[in-house]
Order: C-alpha cells, then structure tokens, then sequence
C-alpha cells in the first residue's frame, strides 16, 4: 500500500481545525511551489502544528495531497450531475455545456491541487489508485449515461464501444483542463476551453443535434 493509503484515526469535531489547518497550509503551499519540491516539515512550519499532530492525521504529504484531490474531485461530480440526469434532446447541449463549464472552473479554482495530482499520481501507489478511481468513476457514469441515449436510439448506429468511447473522452478533458491549469494558450482561454470541447462532445456524440446551442447561427 502507498503512503497515501492506510487507516486514519477515528476523529471528532474538536479534531477538524488541526487537521484543516493541515490541508489548507498544503493547499497554499502548492500554489508556490511544486509537489515533489514540497517537504513535511515544509506544511507543519506553514501550518503551524507539530509533528506528532501531522502524523495523527496523515502518514506522509501523498495522503494530505489524496485528501485535497478528494474534496475537490467531489465538487467534479456535482458539476456533472445535470448531463447525467438530463431528459429530452432539447436539454442535451445545455447540459453538456454546464458540466464542461463547472469542470472548467473548478480546474481553475484548484488548479494547484489538480496540476499535482496529475504530474505525481504515478509516482506513489496509493495516488495511482486514487486517481485511476476518480477517473474511472467519471468514466463510469459517463458510460452509463450513454448507454441509456443508445437504448433510446439517441446515438449514431457507429457508435463505437461505450466505454472505451466514455474513457477517452474522459481522459481528453483531464488532458485539456491540465493545459489550462498551467495557463498555457489556447486553453487558458476558459471560453476557448469549454467550445471546443463541448464541440468535441457533441460532435461524437450526437452529431446529428448539432454542435451549438439551440437557437444559436
């Protein structure tokens, strides 16, 4: 098991400033600096607790890094819940759109948790596995979602395996919110970001509904 991994210790309220202090120190610190540049001893001084009380709640900075990615990941599959539950043709590009533009800004807003998470999930096990996951849970209910739209015959005949489709396209927007969390062009654009890969799923998706908003030119 990874550092990452591993049982926690039962907590209570009186816990919870501790160990928040914990995360939100790692939180700013990787908005200054890289994650493998980051030491322990580098959020217990910006954290302002002991030693003893870092390890009482995380066996090593992989597991303050798995629990920020988690808080912030969950926010990710909030965002998606309107595309998942969407009824009807006529709420499908609204609904793609809405998830892609959340998604967009939350890659912002935690840009600095995402772009560790994804530079150094291989390189501790217990990351590989949370963010394989993660991934895959998106992926998951992505393909779940796209069966339900074959059944109704709302996909092209040629559609190609669901899952192996609903990955890529899972992977590819890990991919381009990455490149926007490093504000590098065109994607750090946010309005750039979220056309094009609206465009991208609708195209693939439902290209006989169109790639715009209805009523749009």
């Amino acid at each position: 098991m990874g550092t990452s991994g591993g049982r926690r210790p039962r907590r209570t309220d009186d816990d919870r400033p501790v160990r928040e202090e914990i995360l939100d120190a790692a939180r700013r610190l990787l908005a200054e600096r890289r994650f493998d540049e980051l030491s322990v001893a580098d959020i217990l001084n910006a954290a302002s607790v002991a030693r003893g009380s870092f390890y009482f709640y995380f066996s090593g900075k992989h597991e303050v890094l798995a629990e920020l990615v988690r808080q912030a990941v969950e926010r990710g599959h909030k965002a998606a819940r309107p595309w998942l539950a969407h009824e009807g043709e006529d709420q499908r590009y609204a609904a793609v759109r809405h998830g892609i533009t959340e998604g967009a800004r939350l890659w912002q807003e935690e840009a600095p948790v995402l772009r560790a998470i994804v530079e150094n999930w291989r390189t501790d096990p217990g990351l590989t596995q949370l963010w394989l996951e993660l991934m895959n849970g998106f992926t998951d209910a992505t393909a779940g979602r796209l069966a339900e739209d074959q059944v109704a015959g709302d996909l092209p005949p040629d559609t190609p395996d669901l899952q192996a489709l609903a990955t890529a396209l899972t992977w590819l927007g890990e991919r381009l919110y990455y490149l926007a969390a490093l504000d590098l062009p065109p994607f750090n654009d946010q309005d750039t970001l979220v056309e094009v890969l609206t465009h991208i799923w609708m195209s693939t998706l439902y290209p006989t509904a169109g790639t715009h908003a209805p009523g749009s030119s």
